[in-house]
């Protein structure tokens, strides 16, 4: 059995990166760029490096037979701890190659895991981080507890229990179903809590990890929120208040950042942290104009979004870090793409006002305030205003249902279908919805100013 690798002072864990890059699988310029920020972040020290370009995945150990003797003598010459894969890698490749390295190995999504376990700081986010890993974890049989205690021993050893090698199934499983019972308990809580605000519109600020959302957040509201040059320096929702002039406060959220290839555990885990970005009234898509890779990151993220089923939202893309562009045409070339895209610099400040314009006129032009009239019978349509729209209000006669609702305008298509008649919120009776009501599409911007204290 091979020796486990202690870390039991402050010298970092050695790491070599290694990286198959398959013919389908798109590879930027330079391929282990992003996993070189996630190992840095993890607090190894990185000294080797090991790609590999082939038709297809060795079955037994991911890469060729000639390549894992090249990476043995790459960890023996460098010392390393840990070989970390940009790849996600099974149970049986992780040991096979576990053997054949003599070091300890991580594939992709452990490390993400692992840096999420370090960075969790409230009741919340631990909760998520542990039953990620352990849903991770179950079915690979390798290096984790039956214990609940946490004590250092390296990159992928941290949260939930270290001290066995061995998986002990029965307490794995009874502590799943404990984490995803207390979990529910907290999404339920936080679900409420976002609903209650009707004091204000809202706003989230999504992005790839390390587009600078914190630095944005912190120039527009002045919140003092941790931002770091690193990934995944946010975990924790914070939402401050933010003045729009001409419009008045709304509350603007800054959450976790995404990653490409997200665990799906992860993202399920914390539903109920991102349970702003799901209630949102405008998403800011904040990307990394400066970063060569910013094509496939802005891709990445839509991808999350739609897992969490919110891709339909109204959202802005903020084009951010112009200050670090070196070359006009690099900027130029993002804003072909997305012509409706706004840059900015959250370090300089510059186009600040600009994007606090755009936010104001999105949430005047696209959000409608009506009262709907639904069958009682229609259980479906009354659940799909639940979803979509803010119910203000709602009362029950017998023949109708009649439902005060905010909702988006590209969301009115089923509204428009099915319910009896639909009109602006507050002129008393309205004719049925067929023929189709002509609701206007682009209300006066001013108008949802008066309905902010």
């Amino acid at each position: 059995m091979r020796e486990q690798h202690l870390v039991s002072d402050d010298t970092p864990e050695r790491s070599v990166l290694a990286r198959l890059i398959l013919p389908d699988t798109p590879a930027p310029e330079d391929p282990l760029e992003e996993l070189h920020g996630l190992a840095t972040t993890s607090g190894t020290q990185v000294v080797g490096e090991l790609i590999q370009r082939r038709a297809s995945a060795e079955h037994g150990t991911y890469l060729g037979k000639g390549k894992v003797e090249e990476l043995r003598l790459l960890v023996e010459k460098t010392k390393a701890d840990v070989v970390i894969f940009d790849n996600e890698l099974t149970p049986g490749q992780i040991r096979n190659l576990e053997k054949a390295t003599g070091a300890k190995v991580l594939d992709r999504t452990e490390l993400i895991l692992d840096i999420f376990a370090a960075g969790a700081r409230t009741y919340e986010s631990r909760l998520a981080v542990e039953l990620a890993q352990l849903e991770y974890t179950l079915p690979r049989l390798k290096r984790m507890w039956t214990h609940l205690s946490r004590q250092a021993m390296g990159v992928g050893m941290r949260g939930p229990g270290e001290k066995q090698l061995e998986v002990d199934r029965r307490l794995a499983q009874k502590r799943i179903h404990d984490l995803k019972q207390e979990l529910g308990k907290v999404e339920s809580r936080r679900e409420r809590q976002v609903a209650s605000r009707k004091e204000a519109p809202t706003v989230s600020l999504v992005g790839y990890t390390n587009a600078g959302k914190s630095t944005l957040m912190n120039a527009l509201t002045e919140a003092g929120v941790q931002a770091a040059d690193k990934l995944f320096a946010t975990l924790d929702t914070r939402t401050r208040r933010w003045y729009l002039p001409h419009w008045g406060t709304v509350l603007l959220s800054d959450t976790v950042g995404f990653i490409r290839d997200l665990p799906h555990s992860l993202v399920a885990s914390f539903k109920s942290t991102l349970e702003e970005t799901r209630q949102a009234d405008l998403l800011l898509h904040v990307a990394d104009a400066s970063n060569a890779n910013v094509f496939d990151q802005i891709s990445a993220v839509y991808k999350v979004l739609s897992e969490l089923e919110i891709e339909e939202k109204d959202t802005l893309l903020v084009l951010n870090k112009i200050d670090a562009i070196k070359s006009p045409a690099m900027l130029n070339r993002v804003l072909d793409r997305y012509p409706n895209a706004i840059p900015v610099s959250a370090k300089s400040v510059k186009g600040l006002e600009m994007l606090t314009e755009a936010v104001g006129e999105a949430l005047g032009r696209e959000f409608l305030d009506l009262d709907i009239d639904v069958d009682p019978g229609d259980g479906k349509l009354l659940a799909y205003l639940a979803a979509k729209g803010e119910i203000v209000s709602q009362h029950f006669g017998a023949d109708v249902v009649n439902v005060r609702v905010k909702m988006p305008v590209a969301a009115m298509g089923p509204a428009r279908k099915s319910a009896i008649s639909i009109r602006p919120a507050g002129t008393g009776t309205f004719a049925p919805v067929e023929p189709p009501v002509d609701v206007p599409a682009e209300p006066p911007v001013d108008t949802p100013a008066t309905d902010v204290a």
